[in-house]
Protein backbone atom coordinates (compact mmCIF):
# COMPACT_ATOMS: atom_id res chain seq x y z
CA UNK A 1 0.00 0.00 0.00
CA UNK A 2 2.45 2.23 0.50
CA UNK A 3 4.01 1.56 -2.82
CA UNK A 4 0.44 2.15 -4.26
CA UNK A 5 -0.13 5.81 -2.68
CA UNK A 6 3.65 6.44 -3.62
CA UNK A 7 1.96 5.51 -7.17
CA UNK A 8 -0.59 7.68 -7.10
CA UNK A 9 1.51 10.57 -5.36
CA UNK A 10 4.15 11.09 -8.17
CA UNK A 11 1.41 10.09 -11.03
CA UNK A 12 -0.76 13.18 -9.96
CA UNK A 13 2.91 15.13 -9.99
CA UNK A 14 3.44 14.24 -13.17
CA UNK A 15 0.56 14.45 -15.10
CA UNK A 16 0.05 18.06 -13.32
CA UNK A 17 3.59 18.70 -14.50
CA UNK A 18 3.15 17.61 -18.17
CA UNK A 19 -0.28 19.61 -18.42
CA UNK A 20 1.68 22.81 -17.31
CA UNK A 21 4.74 22.30 -19.73
CA UNK A 22 2.53 21.60 -22.91
CA UNK A 23 0.32 24.70 -22.48
CA UNK A 24 2.65 26.59 -21.07
CA UNK A 25 5.14 26.14 -24.44
CA UNK A 26 2.05 26.14 -26.84
CA UNK A 27 1.07 29.59 -24.78
CA UNK A 28 4.96 31.03 -25.50
CA UNK A 29 5.41 29.96 -28.86
CA UNK A 30 2.18 28.33 -30.52
CA UNK A 31 3.87 25.85 -32.42
CA UNK A 32 2.50 22.31 -32.74
CA UNK A 33 6.66 21.54 -33.76
CA UNK A 34 7.50 23.05 -30.27
CA UNK A 35 5.05 20.38 -28.48
CA UNK A 36 6.66 17.69 -29.85
CA UNK A 37 9.61 18.54 -29.07
CA UNK A 38 8.86 18.36 -25.57
CA UNK A 39 8.20 14.64 -26.01
CA UNK A 40 11.53 14.53 -27.67
CA UNK A 41 13.33 15.75 -25.17
CA UNK A 42 11.98 13.68 -22.72
CA UNK A 43 12.44 10.65 -24.79
CA UNK A 44 16.38 10.83 -26.45
CA UNK A 45 18.13 10.88 -22.95
CA UNK A 46 15.39 7.96 -21.71
CA UNK A 47 16.50 6.08 -24.55
CA UNK A 48 20.23 6.69 -23.69
CA UNK A 49 19.87 5.89 -20.10
CA UNK A 50 17.57 3.26 -19.65
CA UNK A 51 19.46 -0.01 -20.05
CA UNK A 52 21.90 1.31 -17.47
CA UNK A 53 19.24 2.28 -15.70
CA UNK A 54 18.22 -1.21 -15.37
CA UNK A 55 21.31 -2.95 -14.71
CA UNK A 56 21.20 -0.65 -11.62
CA UNK A 57 17.51 -1.95 -10.72
CA UNK A 58 18.79 -5.41 -10.94
CA UNK A 59 21.56 -4.66 -8.31
CA UNK A 60 20.53 -1.91 -6.78
CA UNK A 61 17.49 -1.52 -3.60
CA UNK A 62 14.97 -0.29 -5.86
CA UNK A 63 13.47 1.79 -3.52
CA UNK A 64 15.91 3.82 -3.10
CA UNK A 65 16.06 4.48 -6.16
CA UNK A 66 12.52 5.22 -7.04
CA UNK A 67 13.07 7.87 -4.12
CA UNK A 68 15.87 9.48 -6.01
CA UNK A 69 14.07 9.75 -8.54
CA UNK A 70 11.23 11.41 -7.50
CA UNK A 71 13.58 14.03 -5.40
CA UNK A 72 15.27 14.52 -8.76
CA UNK A 73 11.73 15.38 -10.29
CA UNK A 74 11.18 17.81 -7.11
CA UNK A 75 14.53 19.69 -7.73
CA UNK A 76 13.31 20.40 -11.52
CA UNK A 77 9.60 21.31 -10.75
CA UNK A 78 11.28 24.11 -7.90
CA UNK A 79 13.35 25.17 -10.34
CA UNK A 80 10.07 25.95 -12.81
CA UNK A 81 8.49 27.35 -10.11
CA UNK A 82 11.30 29.80 -9.67
CA UNK A 83 11.55 30.45 -13.12
CA UNK A 84 8.39 31.07 -13.69
CA UNK A 85 7.77 33.43 -10.50
CA UNK A 86 11.41 35.31 -11.72
CA UNK A 87 9.60 35.79 -15.14
CA UNK A 88 12.75 34.34 -16.66
CA UNK A 89 10.65 31.01 -18.06
CA UNK A 90 11.38 30.25 -21.81
CA UNK A 91 11.28 27.98 -24.71
CA UNK A 92 14.60 26.55 -24.39
CA UNK A 93 14.39 26.73 -20.25
CA UNK A 94 11.32 23.91 -20.81
CA UNK A 95 13.27 21.93 -23.21
CA UNK A 96 16.04 21.62 -20.93
CA UNK A 97 13.86 20.75 -18.21
CA UNK A 98 12.30 18.10 -20.39
CA UNK A 99 15.40 16.54 -20.93
CA UNK A 100 15.84 16.62 -16.96
CA UNK A 101 13.06 14.86 -16.28
CA UNK A 102 13.60 11.89 -19.53
CA UNK A 103 16.99 11.42 -17.33
CA UNK A 104 15.08 10.59 -14.03
CA UNK A 105 12.27 9.10 -15.87
CA UNK A 106 14.78 7.04 -17.27
CA UNK A 107 15.50 5.40 -14.06
CA UNK A 108 12.51 5.40 -12.62
CA UNK A 109 10.63 2.80 -15.13
CA UNK A 110 12.75 0.04 -14.40
CA UNK A 111 13.32 -0.29 -11.41
CA UNK A 112 9.41 0.45 -10.51
CA UNK A 113 8.39 -1.80 -13.02
CA UNK A 114 10.53 -4.68 -11.53
CA UNK A 115 9.42 -4.28 -7.88
CA UNK A 116 5.90 -5.07 -8.32
CA UNK A 117 6.71 -9.27 -8.66
CA UNK A 118 8.55 -8.32 -4.90
CA UNK A 119 5.49 -7.46 -3.46
CA UNK A 120 2.61 -9.86 -4.01
CA UNK A 121 2.86 -13.42 -5.11
CA UNK A 122 3.16 -14.75 -8.73
CA UNK A 123 -0.81 -15.76 -9.15
CA UNK A 124 -2.09 -12.51 -8.19
CA UNK A 125 -0.01 -10.22 -9.98
CA UNK A 126 -2.24 -9.82 -12.84
CA UNK A 127 -4.97 -8.42 -10.13
CA UNK A 128 -1.99 -6.47 -8.28
CA UNK A 129 -1.06 -4.84 -11.44
CA UNK A 130 -4.57 -4.09 -12.50
CA UNK A 131 -4.85 -2.15 -9.02
CA UNK A 132 -1.88 -0.63 -8.81
CA UNK A 133 -2.80 0.39 -12.59
CA UNK A 134 -5.87 1.90 -11.19
CA UNK A 135 -4.37 3.69 -8.67
CA UNK A 136 -2.44 5.41 -11.15
CA UNK A 137 -5.32 6.31 -13.23
CA UNK A 138 -7.19 7.82 -10.62
CA UNK A 139 -4.52 10.41 -10.82
CA UNK A 140 -3.99 10.66 -14.12
CA UNK A 141 -7.52 11.48 -13.59
CA UNK A 142 -7.29 14.73 -10.78
CA UNK A 143 -3.67 15.55 -11.96
CA UNK A 144 -4.33 17.01 -15.55
CA UNK A 145 -7.67 18.45 -14.37
CA UNK A 146 -6.29 19.58 -11.25
CA UNK A 147 -3.16 21.16 -12.83
CA UNK A 148 -5.73 22.70 -15.82
CA UNK A 149 -7.78 24.21 -12.91
CA UNK A 150 -4.73 25.67 -11.24
CA UNK A 151 -3.26 27.26 -14.29
CA UNK A 152 -5.87 29.83 -13.85
CA UNK A 153 -3.75 31.20 -11.02
CA UNK A 154 -0.58 31.16 -12.93
CA UNK A 155 2.18 27.95 -13.61
CA UNK A 156 4.35 28.81 -10.75
CA UNK A 157 1.38 27.36 -9.00
CA UNK A 158 1.18 24.50 -10.57
CA UNK A 159 4.96 23.62 -10.34
CA UNK A 160 4.98 24.45 -6.88
CA UNK A 161 2.23 21.79 -5.69
CA UNK A 162 4.33 19.13 -7.97
CA UNK A 163 7.11 19.41 -6.25
CA UNK A 164 5.48 19.33 -2.95
CA UNK A 165 4.11 16.35 -3.73
CA UNK A 166 6.79 14.91 -5.47
CA UNK A 167 8.76 15.16 -1.97
CA UNK A 168 5.88 12.81 -0.55
CA UNK A 169 6.58 10.32 -3.11
CA UNK A 170 9.97 10.10 -2.45
CA UNK A 171 9.26 9.51 1.48
CA UNK A 172 6.82 6.89 0.60
CA UNK A 173 8.97 5.13 -1.42
CA UNK A 174 11.85 5.07 0.95
CA UNK A 175 9.73 3.24 3.45
CA UNK A 176 8.14 0.53 0.74
CA UNK A 177 9.56 -2.94 2.40
CA UNK A 178 10.89 -5.40 0.21
CA UNK A 179 13.34 -8.44 0.40
CA UNK A 180 16.68 -7.04 -1.22
CA UNK A 181 19.01 -9.62 -1.99
CA UNK A 182 22.32 -8.14 -3.90
CA UNK A 183 23.23 -10.24 -6.88
CA UNK A 184 26.96 -11.48 -6.75
CA UNK A 185 29.02 -8.29 -7.85
CA UNK A 186 29.83 -8.46 -11.56
CA UNK A 187 31.51 -6.00 -13.85
CA UNK A 188 29.05 -3.75 -16.01
CA UNK A 189 29.72 -4.64 -19.22
CA UNK A 190 27.88 -4.37 -22.74
CA UNK A 191 27.20 -7.80 -22.46
CA UNK A 192 25.26 -7.50 -19.11
CA UNK A 193 23.67 -4.22 -19.84
CA UNK A 194 22.22 -5.77 -23.41
CA UNK A 195 20.96 -8.98 -21.78
CA UNK A 196 17.97 -7.85 -21.02
CA UNK A 197 17.38 -7.41 -25.10
CA UNK A 198 19.15 -11.01 -25.48
CA UNK A 199 16.04 -12.14 -23.02
CA UNK A 200 13.27 -10.86 -24.91
CA UNK A 201 14.80 -11.69 -28.67
CA UNK A 202 14.68 -15.32 -27.87
CA UNK A 203 10.83 -15.24 -26.34
CA UNK A 204 8.55 -14.33 -29.17
CA UNK A 205 5.52 -13.81 -26.82
CA UNK A 206 7.27 -11.02 -25.10
CA UNK A 207 8.94 -8.98 -27.90
CA UNK A 208 5.07 -9.09 -30.00
CA UNK A 209 3.64 -7.91 -26.32
CA UNK A 210 6.13 -5.43 -26.18
CA UNK A 211 6.46 -4.18 -29.69
CA UNK A 212 3.51 -4.42 -29.89
CA UNK A 213 2.73 -1.53 -27.27
CA UNK A 214 5.38 0.23 -29.50
CA UNK A 215 3.81 0.67 -32.63
CA UNK A 216 0.16 0.64 -31.56
CA UNK A 217 0.48 3.63 -29.43
CA UNK A 218 3.39 5.41 -31.13
CA UNK A 219 0.80 6.00 -34.07
CA UNK A 220 -2.43 6.15 -32.29
CA UNK A 221 -1.64 8.73 -29.53
CA UNK A 222 -3.06 12.02 -29.71
CA UNK A 223 -1.78 13.35 -26.15
CA UNK A 224 0.69 15.66 -27.67
CA UNK A 225 -1.90 17.07 -29.94
CA UNK A 226 -4.69 17.71 -26.89
CA UNK A 227 -3.53 21.64 -26.48
CA UNK A 228 -4.20 22.11 -29.96
CA UNK A 229 -7.49 19.84 -30.12
CA UNK A 230 -8.68 22.39 -26.66
CA UNK A 231 -7.68 25.73 -28.10
CA UNK A 232 -8.45 25.65 -31.86
CA UNK A 233 -10.79 22.24 -32.80
CA UNK A 234 -12.99 22.05 -29.33
CA UNK A 235 -12.68 25.89 -28.41
CA UNK A 236 -12.08 25.11 -24.64
CA UNK A 237 -9.71 26.47 -22.51
CA UNK A 238 -7.02 25.19 -19.88
CA UNK A 239 -10.38 23.53 -17.96
CA UNK A 240 -10.85 22.00 -21.01
CA UNK A 241 -7.24 20.54 -21.84
CA UNK A 242 -7.38 19.17 -18.04
CA UNK A 243 -10.32 17.24 -18.83
CA UNK A 244 -9.30 15.79 -21.98
CA UNK A 245 -5.97 14.32 -20.94
CA UNK A 246 -7.94 13.20 -18.01
CA UNK A 247 -10.31 11.30 -20.26
CA UNK A 248 -8.44 8.04 -21.24
CA UNK A 249 -7.66 7.50 -17.28
CA UNK A 250 -11.40 7.29 -16.84
CA UNK A 251 -11.94 4.69 -18.95
CA UNK A 252 -8.82 3.20 -17.96
CA UNK A 253 -9.97 3.42 -14.42
CA UNK A 254 -13.48 1.98 -15.03
CA UNK A 255 -11.27 -0.74 -16.27
CA UNK A 256 -9.29 -1.34 -13.46
CA UNK A 257 -11.59 -2.27 -11.37
CA UNK A 258 -13.25 -4.15 -13.64
CA UNK A 259 -9.97 -6.61 -13.88
CA UNK A 260 -9.08 -6.01 -10.50
CA UNK A 261 -12.53 -8.03 -9.32
CA UNK A 262 -12.54 -10.43 -12.57
CA UNK A 263 -9.10 -10.62 -13.63
CA UNK A 264 -8.04 -12.02 -17.32
CA UNK A 265 -8.79 -16.08 -17.00
CA UNK A 266 -9.02 -16.99 -20.61
CA UNK A 267 -7.54 -16.08 -24.35
CA UNK A 268 -5.34 -13.69 -22.97
CA UNK A 269 -3.65 -13.13 -26.54
CA UNK A 270 -7.32 -12.32 -28.53
CA UNK A 271 -8.17 -10.38 -25.70
CA UNK A 272 -5.32 -8.03 -25.97
CA UNK A 273 -5.71 -7.70 -30.12
CA UNK A 274 -9.07 -6.90 -29.58
CA UNK A 275 -8.25 -4.49 -26.91
CA UNK A 276 -5.40 -2.70 -29.55
CA UNK A 277 -7.92 -2.63 -32.49
CA UNK A 278 -10.66 -0.74 -29.81
CA UNK A 279 -8.44 1.81 -28.95
CA UNK A 280 -7.11 2.49 -32.53
CA UNK A 281 -11.01 3.17 -33.52
CA UNK A 282 -12.06 5.21 -30.90
CA UNK A 283 -8.62 7.27 -32.16
CA UNK A 284 -10.15 7.93 -35.36
CA UNK A 285 -13.42 8.60 -33.74
CA UNK A 286 -11.43 11.15 -31.67
CA UNK A 287 -9.36 12.97 -34.62
CA UNK A 288 -12.55 13.48 -36.87
CA UNK A 289 -14.60 15.42 -33.82
CA UNK A 290 -15.80 18.52 -33.25
CA UNK A 291 -17.97 18.05 -30.51
CA UNK A 292 -16.48 17.95 -26.92
CA UNK A 293 -18.53 15.23 -25.20
CA UNK A 294 -17.55 12.90 -28.01
CA UNK A 295 -14.28 13.30 -28.06
CA UNK A 296 -14.12 13.21 -24.26
CA UNK A 297 -16.41 9.89 -24.63
CA UNK A 298 -14.17 8.87 -27.68
CA UNK A 299 -10.87 9.08 -24.80
CA UNK A 300 -12.81 7.54 -22.39
CA UNK A 301 -13.19 4.62 -24.68
CA UNK A 302 -9.83 4.93 -25.81
CA UNK A 303 -8.34 4.61 -22.27
CA UNK A 304 -10.06 1.45 -21.53
CA UNK A 305 -9.25 -0.54 -24.23
CA UNK A 306 -5.78 0.39 -23.46
CA UNK A 307 -5.76 -1.05 -19.70
CA UNK A 308 -6.79 -4.16 -21.09
CA UNK A 309 -3.61 -4.08 -23.21
CA UNK A 310 -0.97 -2.54 -20.49
CA UNK A 311 -2.46 -5.25 -18.07
CA UNK A 312 -2.43 -8.55 -20.23
CA UNK A 313 1.18 -7.03 -21.31
CA UNK A 314 2.81 -6.40 -17.98
CA UNK A 315 2.00 -9.63 -16.63
CA UNK A 316 2.91 -11.79 -19.17
CA UNK A 317 6.37 -10.00 -18.93
CA UNK A 318 6.75 -10.03 -15.64
CA UNK A 319 5.57 -13.45 -15.10
CA UNK A 320 7.86 -14.69 -17.93
CA UNK A 321 10.99 -13.15 -16.36
CA UNK A 322 13.09 -14.29 -13.60
CA UNK A 323 13.64 -11.86 -10.91
CA UNK A 324 17.51 -11.42 -11.15
CA UNK A 325 16.78 -9.95 -15.25
CA UNK A 326 13.23 -7.67 -14.46
CA UNK A 327 15.20 -4.97 -14.01
CA UNK A 328 17.26 -5.18 -17.74
CA UNK A 329 13.97 -6.44 -18.96
CA UNK A 330 11.90 -3.80 -18.14
CA UNK A 331 14.70 -1.07 -18.75
CA UNK A 332 14.25 -2.43 -22.48
CA UNK A 333 10.16 -1.77 -22.14
CA UNK A 334 10.34 1.23 -20.91
CA UNK A 335 12.54 1.68 -24.04
CA UNK A 336 9.63 0.87 -25.48
CA UNK A 337 6.91 2.54 -23.59
CA UNK A 338 9.21 5.93 -23.71
CA UNK A 339 9.17 5.74 -27.76
CA UNK A 340 5.35 5.24 -27.50
CA UNK A 341 4.72 8.31 -25.38
CA UNK A 342 7.20 10.60 -25.68
CA UNK A 343 8.61 9.50 -29.35
CA UNK A 344 4.91 9.45 -30.43
CA UNK A 345 4.14 12.84 -29.29
CA UNK A 346 7.32 14.28 -31.41
CA UNK A 347 5.37 11.87 -34.38
CA UNK A 348 2.12 13.67 -33.58
CA UNK A 349 3.44 17.08 -33.49
CA UNK A 350 5.21 16.63 -36.76
CA UNK A 351 2.58 15.23 -38.59
CA UNK A 352 0.06 18.04 -37.48
CA UNK A 353 2.71 20.48 -39.14
CA UNK A 354 2.14 18.99 -42.50
CA UNK A 355 -1.41 17.66 -42.33
CA UNK A 356 -3.31 19.20 -39.41
CA UNK A 357 -4.29 17.96 -36.28
CA UNK A 358 -7.46 15.76 -37.55
CA UNK A 359 -5.23 14.35 -40.33
CA UNK A 360 -2.61 13.60 -37.87
CA UNK A 361 -5.06 11.64 -35.43
CA UNK A 362 -7.09 10.29 -37.97
CA UNK A 363 -3.98 8.46 -39.66
CA UNK A 364 -2.54 7.15 -36.92
CA UNK A 365 -5.75 5.73 -35.48
CA UNK A 366 -5.91 3.89 -38.69
CA UNK A 367 -2.18 3.01 -39.01
CA UNK A 368 -3.05 0.69 -35.20
CA UNK A 369 -5.25 -0.95 -36.99
CA UNK A 370 -3.29 -2.14 -38.84
CA UNK A 371 -0.82 -3.06 -36.24
CA UNK A 372 -2.76 -5.04 -34.85
CA UNK A 373 -3.75 -7.40 -38.04
CA UNK A 374 -0.03 -7.56 -39.17
CA UNK A 375 1.48 -8.61 -35.04
CA UNK A 376 -1.45 -11.05 -35.23
CA UNK A 377 0.25 -12.86 -38.35
CA UNK A 378 3.75 -12.30 -37.22
CA UNK A 379 3.40 -13.75 -33.52
CA UNK A 380 0.65 -16.27 -33.68
CA UNK A 381 2.09 -17.30 -30.66
CA UNK A 382 1.02 -14.60 -28.66
CA UNK A 383 -2.40 -14.35 -29.88
CA UNK A 384 -3.20 -17.63 -29.09
CA UNK A 385 -2.07 -17.45 -25.96
CA UNK A 386 -4.60 -18.59 -23.79
CA UNK A 387 -3.29 -18.39 -19.84
CA UNK A 388 -0.83 -15.48 -18.50
CA UNK A 389 -0.01 -17.41 -15.11
CA UNK A 390 0.48 -21.01 -15.21
CA UNK A 391 0.81 -22.78 -11.90
CA UNK A 392 4.34 -24.29 -10.51
CA UNK A 393 2.72 -27.11 -9.42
Amino acid sequence: MRFWFARVVSATASQMLMVAIGWHMYTLTGRAWDLGLVGLCQFLPALLLTLPAGHVADHGHRGRILSLCMVTQAAIATVLTLAEFGQWADRELLLYVSVALGMAKAFQMPAQQALVPLLVPGHMLPRALAFSSGGMQVAVIGGPALGGFIYVAGADAVYALCAALFVVAAGLFIVTRHTHIPPPAQPVTIETVLAGFHFIWRRPQIMGAISLDLFAVLLGGAVALLPMYAKDVLHVGPWGLGLLRGAPAVGALMMSVLLTRRPIQRNAGKTMFAAVAIYGLATVVFGLSTFFALSFGALVVSGAADMVSVVIRQSLVQLDTPNDMRGRVSAVNSIFIGASNQLGEFESGATAALLGPVGSVVLGGMGTLLVAVVWMRWFPALAKRDRLYESPN
